[in-house]
């Protein structure tokens, strides 16, 4: 994990019924979540195409080897189930809820308080956000409610920063 060699804890608790779960090389679970096309695009943008599962291992490579890489889990019936996921990058933080049954339920605003806690305890200066898509505009209020600012426009969306210092 390379943020300042710094090591990633196995378990984040947001509150009783969410967690935030390392990432582990067991994910074949979340391929189902980027096979939606609609919520791919929420990810990757206008022309996206859904994963393969080797397309998914290397993102999952790629974001593990950049930051701290996170399973988002719900409790359910006495057992946490994986809904997203999210990662905490120098110079990104996607998140992913997955199942689209957990959308709209104030999970992201508990993942995204959670990592910007642990970004501070990391004495990160800021988080940044590489791109969040003119469409997405739930994802916008998102990070626009917790102080994020957008500092650049992109071909097809906007580019946001918080500050922690």
């Amino acid at each position: 994990m390379p943020i300042d060699k710094i090591n990633q804890p196995q378990i984040i608790y947001i509150d009783s019924k969410l967690r935030l779960r390392r990432f582990d090389d067991d994910y074949n679970f979340a391929l189902q979540w980027y096979q939606d096309l609609e919520l791919v695009k929420l990810v990757d943008g206008p022309a996206a195409s859904v994963y393969t599962k080797e397309k998914l291992k290397r993102m999952y490579e790629y974001l593990n080897c950049r930051g701290e890489l996170y399973f988002i889990e719900v409790l359910e019936e006495n057992k946490y189930k994986p809904i997203g996921d999210v990662a905490l990058c120098k110079d990104n933080l996607p998140i992913v809820i997955g199942d689209k049954l957990y959308h709209n339920k104030g999970i992201g605003k508990g993942v995204l308080r959670s990592l910007i806690l642990r970004a501070r305890e990391l004495e990160l200066e800021c988080i940044n956000v590489q791109e969040i898509y003119d469409y997405n505009i739930c994802s916008q209020k998102l990070f626009e409610s917790f102080g994020f600012k957008q500092f650049g426009k992109t071909k097809n969306g906007k580019s946001y920063v918080l500050n922690l210092k």
